[in-house]
């Protein structure tokens, strides 16, 4: 039988987000995982390739919004694929916020993601008072 991730392991993983944890994010991502961004010049964002360059990916996005979180997050697992579903919040340098529902579609190969595609409804930053 192939190993597969549960709604458990991806709550853990979306807790590790919100915890700026990277070590513990990329502890179900596969080596030569692929990770779409929500944004980007090509029609899915951006592609990063590499359990590496995600990672840094990641780790760049709380650099940039240290209060970043990915808020009232929810799972669920059919075979390879899973999705998360959350609502993304954070301020960047200059007092911009944005708050905006999205989901994570996830496709899954021995127990690990080898697949990461980013969504979020697309609307306008909160400007700072």
């Amino acid at each position: 039988m192939t190993k597969t991730l549960t709604a458990e392991d991806f709550k853990a993983t979306f807790d590790a987000f919100n915890r700026h944890d990277v070590d513990a994010v990329m502890t179900h991502f596969a080596d030569d995982c692929e990770f779409t961004t929500v944004a980007g010049a090509e029609e899915f964002g951006t592609l990063i390739v590499g359990a590496e360059a995600i990672a840094k990916a990641f780790s760049g996005v709380w650099a940039a919004m240290p209060d970043a979180e990915w808020a009232d997050h929810k799972h669920f697992v059919s075979g390879d694929r899973a999705v998360s579903e959350w609502t993304f919040k954070g301020t960047d340098g200059e007092g911009r916020r944005i708050e905006a529902q999205g989901v994570d579609l996830f496709t899954i190969r021995d127990g690990k993601i080898v697949k990461k595609q980013a969504f979020r409804k697309q609307r306008p930053v909160i400007e700072p008072k």
